[in-house]
């Protein structure tokens, strides 16, 4: 697998993902947000299809805080369905982390509204801020160039946000499953996959903050 930044927002990249296998497929055709991919195998001379492109397995929108420009906001995390469950969308996570320093970034923020996103994006080295969105999502960050100091306590205080929601059977059975545990391990290196930056290193102007993610666990 190979891990691409396709471009920052000042770039204006697009992706078109097929809606059928991807959540949030719209938003990544707007061009006001940089993009990220994790690909099977990366040919950047390959002739577009004429429909999606489809050699994505996971992607990752991202543009800069309006008012911080050290902070960069991932917007949208998304894995196809056939790949979920893998880890793909943290490690899509950590590696926009490294992208971001390199391009003078200090910080990592994204806003969750599931608690396995949540939860995914601690293995990324995430973790919440106390914060919450006017959408009630949860507001998680992580410095640039390292983990974010992660506490039980702390990461039970979000998974009791959820607890307090009426959510469905699999996301109860999920936070039950969760009482009184630790945040999950961090993941390792991205070992095996090659990383890869393309675009310029310009940055964004925001127009807002973070939406949904799908982290694909």
């Amino acid at each position: 697998m190979e891990f691409v930044v396709l471009g920052w927002a000042a770039d204006e990249p697009t992706l078109r993902l097929d809606y059928r296998r991807f959540a949030y497929a719209g938003k990544f055709v707007m061009s006001n947000t940089g993009k990220a991919v994790v690909v099977d195998r990366w040919d950047p001379i390959a002739a577009p299809s004429e429909e999606y492109d489809s050699a994505v397995v996971a992607a990752a929108a991202f543009n800069e805080d309006r008012t911080d420009e050290s902070t960069l906001w991932i917007r949208y995390i998304t894995v196809r369905s056939d790949r979920k469950r893998r880890g793909l969308g943290p490690r899509l996570c950590a590696f926009v982390a490294d992208a971001a320093r390199g391009a003078g970034y200090e910080t990592l923020a994204i806003a969750v509204n599931n608690p396995f996103a949540y939860d995914a994006l601690y293995k990324a080295g995430f973790a919440w801020t106390g914060e919450t969105t006017g959408l009630a999502e949860l507001v998680l960050e992580r410095p640039a160039d390292a983990p974010a100091t992660r506490s039980r306590e702390t990461y039970q205080a979000g998974l009791d946000d959820y607890r307090d929601r009426d959510l469905g059977d699999p996301e109860t059975a999920f936070l039950a499953a969760r009482t009184a545990s630790d945040p999950p391990a961090l993941l390792d290196d991205i070992d095996g996959a090659t990383q890869t930056r393309g675009g310029a290193d310009g940055r964004s102007d925001p127009d807002g903050r973070s939406d949904a993610a799908d982290a694909g666990r």
